[in-house]
């Protein structure tokens, strides 16, 4: 009998194999889980009912939103250390639940994560098709969420994940950069589970070009390094899109009767097209349908692929989503009382919660830059004060970083804002560039810190904000009516 406590969850679109993987963890035995969590991502449909299991199963709808929002929906729902995630066209072994266990209790505090190994049986008598190398590549890619198990503090710590990813790509690269870079480790186990080769219709490669746009995202979070921090290979994109190109430049050229330029641009286009087709079909079956659907989608994919890669950039990248947002503390997450040392008077600012909840499911950390120069002046003691943002973690969610300056104004320290201090520590204890991080808060010192290290500041005026500092930050940073409004230009505003 094993003590692991850890909870699975199944996101679905209702394929029929999830009842044969349910079915396979029923038969693994122990040690059971605490639930099942089926995640039902399907935007409309009859409920879904499954036989009799030992586990309770719990069903929970995510509206069709995708595979991040489905897993977020069925992660949040657990009470358990671990949860383990599973895909729902894989299979698990007889004796998976006890590889899983094994695997878990063997691991370290600072490992907050655990994959399995992934096995695509391919057909023995033939070559794979293209569909059947596109699955056979989860073998090796890493942190793959078909069968993925977290400890649920840590998805709690970084939001889980970032439900701006719509398709099941790059959402669980994602996820894990962003909790190893929260200073965690990721492991890999002994458990294997089987991921039968997909089965798709013929243009299933031009539609996986959508995917495209994910990478714009991966590229404005993690920066231009983001293939080789996930293991990915460099991907066909340039190739891509000098073939858009030069099929672009032969029309132009050929409406400006330009025909010796136009030939030259043709024959690179051709070139290029023919080089991507052959080596598609030399890997695969030499059949006439798959033949036929690696010339017609090796012609397609390039300007399919460079249309969607803008498209990414343009949303994900035009925008510049902050990499971090810092708040004050008094007034702008709680509400405020004067040199606060009692946690039962922690009252947060109506919203609070569901705003850094949607921030940490959109993948940008949280800090807290607070002056406390109650401590300076021994109204508070720093026992107190530790448990009073004790309390506002407890009430708001996990805090990425706390920055506490506790001098007074006397004391000349760099640290206490206006001073850009704790702006500064803050965005290097999360492991971000100042320039991408936004500050929010009820004062001038507020604005005039974030300014001061080069991040954004948007002032929230309150009672004791005076008029001439919202004046300035009128001229020089942002304005909003509450937090709500805050958050939102936070997020969507540009610099």
């Amino acid at each position: 009998m094993s003590d692991l406590d850890y909870t699975i969850v199944i996101p679905t679109t209702g394929r029929a194999n999830l009842h044969t993987l349910l079915a396979g963890i029923e038969a693994a035995g122990e040690p059971r889980p605490a639930r099942v969590i089926v995640a039902d991502d399907r935007p409309d449909g009859a409920d879904l009912r499954f036989a009799p299991m030992t586990p309770e199963i719990e069903v929970v709808r995510s509206g069709g939103r995708g595979p991040a929002a489905a897993r977020n929906a069925g992660w949040r729902r657990a009470t358990t250390t671990w949860v383990a995630f599973l895909d729902d066209d894989v299979l698990v072994g007889k004796d998976w639940t006890r590889k899983l266990a094994d695997d878990l209790l063997s691991l370290d505090a600072k490992t907050a994560a655990s994959q399995a190994t992934l096995v695509v049986p391919l057909p023995p008598d033939r070559r794979p098709t293209d569909d059947e190398r596109g699955t056979a590549g989860l073998e090796t890619a890493r942190w793959i969420t078909a069968d993925m198990a977290y400890r649920r503090e840590a998805l709690a710590e970084v939001g889980g994940f970032d439900e701006r990813f719509p398709r099941a790509y790059r959402e669980d690269s994602d996820l894990a950069l962003r909790v190893a870079k929260a200073g965690h480790l990721i492991a890999k186990g002994e458990r294997v589970v089987t991921h039968p080769p997909k089965r798709s219709g013929p243009l299933a490669s031009l539609r996986a070009q959508r995917g495209n746009a994910d990478d714009a995202l991966m590229r404005s979070k993690h920066g231009v390094l983001w293939r080789q921090q996930i293991g990915a290979g460099h991907g066909r994109l340039q190739r891509h899109a000098l073939a858009a190109v030069s099929a672009v430049g032969t029309a132009v050229l050929v409406a400006l009767g330009r025909r010796k330029a136009a030939a030259a641009t043709a024959g690179l286009w051709a070139g290029l097209t023919a080089e991507f087709a052959a080596r598609r079909i030399a890997a695969g079956p030499f059949t006439a349908d798959e033949i036929s659907r690696m010339l017609v989608t090796s012609v397609l994919i390039p300007p399919a692929a460079c249309y969607q890669r803008l498209r990414g950039e343009f949303r994900h990248r035009i925008g510049r989503a902050p990499q971090a947002v810092l708040f004050d503390r008094d007034d702008t997450l709680i509400t405020d009382v004067p040199y606060l040392d009692d946690p039962d008077g922690v009252r947060p600012v109506p919203g609070a919660k569901e705003l850094l909840h949607d921030l940490r499911a959109a993948g940008i950390r949280i800090g807290v830059v607070s002056n406390q120069s109650g401590v300076a002046k021994g109204l508070i003691t720093p026992d107190r004060l530790t448990a009073v943002n004790a309390r506002v973690e407890e009430l708001l969610g996990p805090i990425g970083t706390w920055q506490v300056c506790v001098h007074d104004d006397g004391d000349g320290c760099g640290c206490r804002k206006p001073a850009p201090g704790l702006v500064r520590q803050a965005a290097e204890a999360l492991g971000v560039d100042v320039r991408r991080c936004v500050v929010i808060g009820d004062t001038g010192a507020d604005v005039e810190a974030a300014l001061a290290a080069g991040a954004r500041g948007i002032l929230i005026p309150t009672s004791r904000t005076r008029p001439e500092e919202v004046t300035h930050a009128r001229r020089r940073a942002t304005v909003a009516r509450d937090l709500a409004e805050a958050v939102h230009l936070a997020v969507a505003g540009t610099r």
